[in-house]
C-alpha cells in the first residue's frame, strides 16, 4: 500500500486518527476560550473610543472577506491550485487573538456547509489554518515591522514575509499531523506539501501586501497597533 500524498490544508475526516483530532479539539477550544477574553479585554479597553468601536464590525467585514475570497482558487504548479488563508491579514488589521475568532467562525462555517474539511478534524483545520498563521504572521510581521521602520515600504515588506511564512508554518504542521496519524510518513508528506504551499504562499503574500497597500491609503487607523 503506498502512502498517500495530501497537499491541501482542509484535512477531511479519514487522514487523522482520532488520538491526533482530540488533541486538535482540545487545542482549538482551548484557543477559543483565551480568545474570547483576551478579545474582551483588548476592545473594552478601547470601548471608550473610536478604535474599539470600529474593531467589532471589522470582525465582520474581515470574515465575510476571507470568507469569500477563500472560494476563489489561484492555479500553481503541477495542475494545483490555492487560496487566500488570510489569517496575517486579520491579524495585522485586528491582532492574534481577535483574528482566531474571525477564522475560526471561517473555517467552521466551511466545514458545515460546504463540507471543506472534515468535522473530526476540524480542530485542527481550525488551529492550522486559523490559529498558527494569525500568530506567526502577527509575531513576525511586527518583528520585522521594527527591524525595518526606516525601509521606504517597510511595513508591506514585513507583510510579505509574515504572510507568506505563515502559510508555510500551516502546511508544515499539517504534514506532521499526517505523519503523526500514520497517514503518510514525514519525509513523504513534508516535501510536496511545503513545496506546493511555498508557491502558494507567494499569492497570498501578494493579496495581503495588496489589501494592507490599500488600507495604509485610506483607513492607516485601522491596523492593529497603529
Amino acid at each position: 500500500m503506498f502512502p498517500k500524498i495530501f497537499l491541501a490544508l482542509h484535512i477531511p475526516d479519514g487522514f487523522i486518527s482520532v488520538p491526533v483530532a482530540a488533541v486538535g479539539w482540545a487545542l482549538m477550544i482551548s484557543m477559543i476560550t483565551l480568545a474570547l477574553r483576551q478579545t474582551r479585554d483588548q476592545f473594552g479597553d478601547q470601548s471608550g473610543g473610536q478604535s474599539g468601536d470600529q474593531k467589532v464590525p471589522l470582525m465582520g467585514i474581515l470574515a465575510a472577506f476571507v470568507f469569500a475570497a477563500q472560494m476563489i482558487n489561484f492555479p500553481v504548479a503541477g495542475g494545483t491550485s490555492g487560496h487566500l488563508l488570510g489569517g496575517t491579514l486579520v491579524a495585522i488589521l485586528l491582532g492574534p487573538w481577535a483574528a482566531v475568532l474571525v477564522m475560526t467562525s471561517v473555517v467552521s462555517i466551511q466545514a458545515l456547509l460546504f463540507q471543506d474539511g472534515g468535522l473530526l478534524a476540524l480542530g485542527f483545520n481550525v488551529f492550522n489554518m486559523g490559529i498558527l498563521t494569525g500568530f506567526t504572521g502577527y509575531t513576525i510581521y511586527q518583528w520585522l515591522r521594527r527591524a525595518l521602520r526606516r525601509v521606504p515600504r517597510g511595513e508591506v515588506v514585513a507583510a510579505v514575509v509574515a504572510a507568506w511564512v505563515s502559510v508555510e508554518a500551516a502546511a508544515t504542521a499539517t504534514a506532521l499531523q499526517l505523519a503523526i496519524s500514520g497517514t503518510s510518513p514525514l519525509n513523504i508528506a513534508l516535501p510536496p506539501m511545503v513545496g506546493v504551499h511555498a508557491l502558494i504562499g507567494i499569492g497570498e503574500a501578494l493579496i495581503t501586501a495588496g489589501a494592507l497597500t490599500f488600507i495604509q491609503q485610506t483607513r492607516p487607523d485601522l491596523i492593529a497597533g497603529s
